[in-house]
């Protein structure tokens, strides 16, 4: 599906123009927004807007890394939205120039959609800076980057459950939900870091062309993300922590078990010593004749395990 949003030199909008129809030099700028194209609707970015060969394929080969290449007076842009439910990197590309942005994406996007409509309602008047496509190219990335931080603060609040509750549960369920957490947060990682550095990029290149004022709304993008970042890396460094302090209440629990089971084995060690010298076959055994034998040997091997059992408390074993 193709839609397009038309600006005229007097200010007016239009809306679902058939691209086909779009004689670009009447209007004063456009937006075209390829969304889950067909293979027919893609070949309008060679045959209509004729974009660089290069940058049509890295549309068609998903999923390229977010980045940022010059094509004469053409700026290539390859974004990345986060699926809400696993996290994965949905690629987004955008081609901006000075009276044109198209949008390309395979999966229908709620960020799109928010941005397209905030455009059409702000194209005049977007609050200390003019529309127009760098306007748009600015509202689809700050939507994109708006919508990590939901994601994000969900698994800190996994994180918080993990720290609070954690003794409720066997160390192996938590190590378990550890991990699992560590993992998305690599993921959410490997989307921001590099949004954060090609943002850096757009701030710092001589060919997107921006005012001052543009520049502002591209640094609070930029500042977003590296707040974005800082998260990610505290939250990493918790995940650390959390499974450092499961790994040792684990390594706590197995050295309580040890000590108990050495002590049990440690008084039993002399017991079963008595009762294999008495169980074996010799003839000439005086105890075996004695009446009391049985009861004597008994008497003495409690002995021997109540007096073992008071020197090791008094050694402090069971401290």
């Amino acid at each position: 599906m193709i839609r397009t949003l038309a600006v005229t030199h007097t200010g007016e909008v239009l809306t679902d123009i058939p691209l086909q129809d779009i004689r670009r030099e009447d209007y004063a700028w456009i937006w075209a927004d390829f969304a889950t194209p067909t293979a027919e609707e893609t070949l309008l970015l060679d045959h209509y807007f004729h974009f660089h060969p290069l940058a049509i394929e890295d549309c068609m080969h998903v999923l390229q890394r977010p980045k940022l290449d010059h094509y004469e007076e053409v700026q290539f842009f390859v974004l990345h939205a986060l699926n809400e439910v696993t996290l994965d990197a949905e690629e987004i590309d955008l081609f901006l120039s000075a009276n044109y942005l198209v949008s390309y994406h395979h999966q229908e996007k709620t960020e799109m959609n928010e941005a397209w409509e905030q455009v059409k309602r702000e194209i005049h008047s977007r609050k200390g800076w003019s529309g127009g496509p760098m306007a748009a190219a600015y509202t689809v990335m700050d939507k994109l980057v708006d919508k990590y931080f939901p994601c994000l603060y969900s698994l800190e609040d996994e994180l918080a459950d993990l720290e609070s509750n954690g003794s409720s549960e066997s160390v192996e369920d938590l190590m378990s939900q550890v991990f699992n957490v560590r993992g998305r947060l690599l993921k959410m990682r490997r989307t921001i870091v590099p949004m954060r550095d090609l943002m850096y990029r757009i701030l710092n290149s001589q060919h997107v062309q921006s005012n001052g004022e543009e520049r502002i709304y591209f640094g609070d993008i930029y500042d977003h993300l590296l707040k974005l970042s800082d998260m990610i890396e505290a939250d990493r460094e918790m995940t650390a922590d959390l499974r450092d302090s499961y790994i040792s209440l684990n390594s706590n629990r197995m050295n309580s078990i040890m000590k108990t089971l050495t002590v049990i084995t440690t008084v039993f060690m002399p017991l079963t010593l008595i009762a294999g010298i008495y169980g074996m076959n010799f003839v000439v055994m005086p105890e075996l004749e004695w009446k009391y034998g049985y009861f004597g040997v008994l008497l003495f091997m409690l002995v021997v395990g109540v007096s073992m059992f008071r020197w090791f408390r008094r050694s402090g074993w069971f401290k």
